[in-house]
């Protein structure tokens, strides 16, 4: 069993900045790729951000491209998500994923493990 932990979650003024972080732990680490989903009140869990283990490639939703960067450090098993240039929109609670089922990586259904969730709230 793998274990998912976020952290850096909080409330930022739009325009302001958060660093999301997610460590994984447990089971020997065998998952492609991590990722980043959100998901606000009353809305569907959607798509942020991937990265790729082998050679760090790089999926964006085109509501945050541009302004969010995820990075990796395989060796800590750790993803980052930077987010700058926040608005109210990106309020959300923010989820880690892994155990990638290596097919459609922008869909929620096709990760296997996933974090507690980290809130994150741009004030307007």
């Amino acid at each position: 069993q793998v274990q998912l932990v976020e952290s850096g979650g909080g409330l930022v003024q739009a325009g302001g900045s958060l660093r999301l972080s997610c460590a994984a732990s447990g089971r020997t680490f065998s998952s492609d790729a991590m990722g980043w989903f959100r998901q606000a009140p009353g809305k569907v869990r959607e798509f942020v951000a991937a990265i790729l283990w082998t050679g760090g490639y790089t999926y964006y939703a085109d509501s945050v491209k541009g302004r969010f960067t995820i990075s990796r450090d395989n060796a800590k098993n750790t993803v980052v998500l930077q987010m700058n240039s926040l608005k109210p929109e990106d309020t959300a609670v923010y989820y880690c994923a892994t155990d990638w089922k290596n097919i459609e990586i922008r869909k929620a259904s096709r990760w296997g493990s996933w974090g507690q969730g980290t809130q994150v709230t741009v004030s307007s």
